[in-house]
């Protein structure tokens, strides 16, 4: 007969062992079989009765745990000196945690009483649970500035670097954090005005070199205007705010719903889950929760939170840094779906049948507790069938009905045919100093595109209700290219020897054809470049003029609030069409609805210039220890005044300045996108594969020049090439060789020209 292990002996074991919490697992650890097993689920039940278990699904797990972000009350200092929080959210009935603060040299001084909010660590010690790094002390919100120390005999200056700052600030010498002269470095407002009415300032960052990498996403910040400071009033609101019971909400929090995110998320605005439908009208259909995170109930039409939310219109994401839309005690917290931890939501339940065609749907308004927070990889390598210690548990109830839904989604994606371009996303890689490590191409698993098509599937089905509902909405729109672009994209297409259907109207199931047509081939690339550079870019608008690249007629954003103010918008007409509360869309809101798109629209592309500026200056500074090496790429633009070539090995684009090609003159042909030699009939186009040499890397702009070397292959003729020395030329000075297809159009487009010349 085996030992019964006592309560506290499976309460330890279950603490220690947070990943392997079923039955099952607890009966191995203590080599509990046979009968033996009837007593261990007594027991289990009888915790779970106490409240020192919670059961969800055949797992058990300690229901004492604290979010990742929290906010804590400072206790009195102990007799070492050390600092202890009490956290102000806990939901556990066992002994409140023991809370370590740890603070670093660059937080301001913390005393009794302060309220924090923190980011915590689970630890294994002896006289400690957790161990909390300080975000930031609410109700304290110092303004902020990022510029120049200047070193002075008492302490020294900083000129801020944006251009708009009135004044220098000052910095005693006691709040200088050993910043040296000519240091970039981000302060916070030290108490009242100094000597000439000059803010004081307290150094809590030195970022070196202003050219250096770790300063380069805060200098697009403050060149593009995205405010990264929230007002007093707003942070006020956000501190102010409480965690949502139950009450006039649906209880979700028995659902196993899951987040899959990128393993460095902060946070999880969107949950999911998936299982087959029992229903017996819709054989071989499946069921589709998708939960995201009840922003429209903590920030109001009207408030500080709002008018500052849609100034900012949404989050901003760099490398390494966010400028998020709300304040983290939102964005981080409270609106965030923390493993554990009950939060508010507004969900889907949505039927789809066998073929992945959506049969109809439902919104909830609710409160739900996220099973676990997983990341893409390890859902992945779970359904591959190397699970690990968090997703074994998970692995046969919620990971595989999840990617057998997927599975009938993408049936129905076959059949819509949405755009299928081919453009692989790199990925950015720094280390703690913000120096680039590895530029690499971003994994795209079918964990990624399960939840872009779960949310796609949501998105559509907002839109629908809220048409249904006659309610008012923004729209996510994407028109079809303009005719004179599809012109472009089709005589790109003729000089590669393909073909564009003409003379219909344009679907993307014609675009996808010519991609097919490509793929595989050495045009490919150029192919997928030229479609997407054809395509309108994307905004919201109050009417529906639908969806071109995903082939759908209804669509608008529901899926994240905490970083896009149109999801809000779409969350709030969600709570005033179901007569939810009275937090919806109010007359103000609604009679501004097409401002509201129109500026969203424009903070929409500041924040993707920033973020692509951001991009090349970390390339730039990545390359700049490379100058003189050779690289492989392809010619991405023309323009007037060089060739844009993309370098295959990081996807950074650089500049062939036509100043450097060669003595001749170039003809530029905007229409055809080609420079032409006058002398060597040398023509440069976009597609055409190249190799060329880095001549120059400026981190602080972003900018490479690079010298060309070959095209095709070949080497360049000699009257044109090696305008820099060390260039190589052909002793032959043959000209490149171009494609039959090429020349073919090319001499059409002559006699056509000559034709016109004697009309006229």
């Amino acid at each position: 007969m085996s030992r019964i292990p006592s309560k506290a002996e499976i309460l330890d074991w279950i603490s220690a062992n947070p990943t392997h919490t079923s039955k099952r697992d607890i009966a191995k650890a203590f080599g509990i079989k046979g009968a033996d097993r009837i007593d261990l689920k007594r027991i289990l039940k009888e915790l779970e009765a106490e409240g020192h278990l919670t059961k969800r699904k055949k797992t058990y797990r300690d229901p004492d745990q604290l979010p990742p972000v929290t906010v804590l009350e400072v206790k009195a200092p102990n007799g070492d000196g050390d600092l202890y929080g009490r956290p102000l959210e806990w939901h556990g009935e066992g002994v409140e945690p023991i809370i370590l603060i740890l603070p670093k040299a660059s937080d301001p001084a913390l005393g009794q009483g302060d309220k924090l909010l923190v980011k915590l660590q689970l630890v294994k010690d002896e006289d400690h649970n957790y161990e909390a790094r300080l975000i930031r002390r609410i109700g304290s919100n110092p303004k902020r500035v990022l510029g120049i120390f200047r070193a002075g005999s008492e302490g020294g200056r900083i000129v801020p670097i944006d251009k708009a700052a009135s004044s220098e600030w000052i910095v005693a010498p006691d709040a200088v954090n050993n910043a040296k002269d000519g240091e970039l470095v981000e302060a916070e407002q030290a108490g009242p005005k100094g000597r000439m009415g000059l803010p004081r300032a307290r150094i809590v960052e030195r970022l070196g070199d202003p050219t250096a990498p770790k300063a380069v996403s805060l200098i697009a910040i403050h060149q593009h205007g995205i405010p990264d400071h929230f007002p007093d009033p707003v942070m006020a609101e956000a501190d102010a705010a409480k965690p949502m019971g139950l009450k006039g909400r649906e209880d979700l929090r028995e659902l196993p719903l899951v987040t899959i995110d990128p393993a460095d998320a902060r946070d999880h605005d969107d949950a999911c889950y998936a299982h087959a439908d029992d229903d017996p009208k819709n054989p071989g259909g499946h069921v589709i929760w998708v939960a995201i995170a009840d922003v429209a109930a903590y920030v109001r039409p009207g408030s500080a939170l709002d008018r500052e939310a849609r100034k900012r219109g949404n989050s901003s994401y760099f490398p390494d840094r966010v400028v998020p839309m709300l304040p983290d005690r939102l964005s981080g917290d409270l609106c965030s779906l923390h493993e554990g931890v009950p939060r508010a939501c507004i969900a889907v339940r949505m039927q789809v049948d066998a073929e992945g065609n959506k049969i109809g749907h439902t919104f909830v308004r609710g409160l739900m507790r996220s099973a676990a927070s997983l990341h893409y990889a390890e859902v992945q390598e779970a359904q591959d069938g190397t699970a690990n210690e968090k997703t074994a548990p998970f692995l046969d109830e919620v990971i595989k009905p999840l990617y057998a839904a997927y599975a009938a989604l993408t049936k129905a994606k076959a059949a819509r045919e949405p755009l299928n371009l081919d453009l692989p996303e790199r990925k950015i890689v720094l280390d703690e100093d913000g120096n680039v490590t590895s530029v690499a191409f971003r994994d795209r698993l079918d964990a990624h595109k399960l939840i872009e098509e779960f949310m796609i599937l949501a998105n559509v089905a907002a839109a629908e209700t809220l048409i249904k509902k006659r309610s008012p909405l923004l729209f996510r729109v994407h028109e079809e290219p303009a005719q004179e672009k599809l012109e472009a994209l089709r005589e790109t297409a003729q000089t590669a020897g393909l073909s564009l259907a003409k003379g219909q109207v344009l679907q993307t199931r014609h675009l996808n054809s010519l991609l097919n047509q490509a793929a595989g081939t050495d045009d490919a690339e150029l192919i997928n470049i030229s479609t997407l550079r054809s395509m309108q870019q994307a905004y919201y608008n109050p009417e529906n003029f639908g969806h071109f690249g995903l082939a759908l007629r209804n669509y608008a954003h529901f899926t994240s609030p905490i970083r896009r103010y149109a999801d809000l918008i779409v969350h709030r007409s969600l709570v005033s069409s179901h007569g939810w509360g009275d937090d919806g869309l109010d007359a103000a809101q609604i009679e501004r609805l097409e401002d509201t798109a129109t500026h969203i629209s424009d903070t929409e592309r500041r924040s993707m210039i920033a973020e692509r500026d951001t991009t090349d200056r970390y390339l730039a500074s990545f390359l700049s220890e490379r100058v003189g090496n050779e690289f492989e790429g392809r010619i991405s633009g023309i323009a007037r005044f060089g060739a844009f070539v993309k370098l295959d090995e990081t996807g950074a684009d650089g500049l062939v300045p036509v100043r450097s090609i060669g003595r001749e003159f170039f003809h530029f042909d905007a229409q055809a996108g080609t420079l032409m030699g006058a002398d060597t009939g040398m023509t440069l186009a976009i597609g055409q594969r190249v190799a060329v040499r880095l001549v120059q890397a400026a981190p602080v702009t972003g900018g490479l020049e690079l010298e060309l070397l070959s095209i095709e292959d070949q080497e360049l003729p000699a009257g044109g090439g090696g305008g820099r020395k060390g260039g190589r030329r052909s002793p032959a000075g043959r000209t490149v060789k171009r494609k039959a297809a090429k020349s073919k159009h090319k001499a059409a487009k002559v006699k056509r020209k000559v034709e016109r010349k004697r009309r006229n």
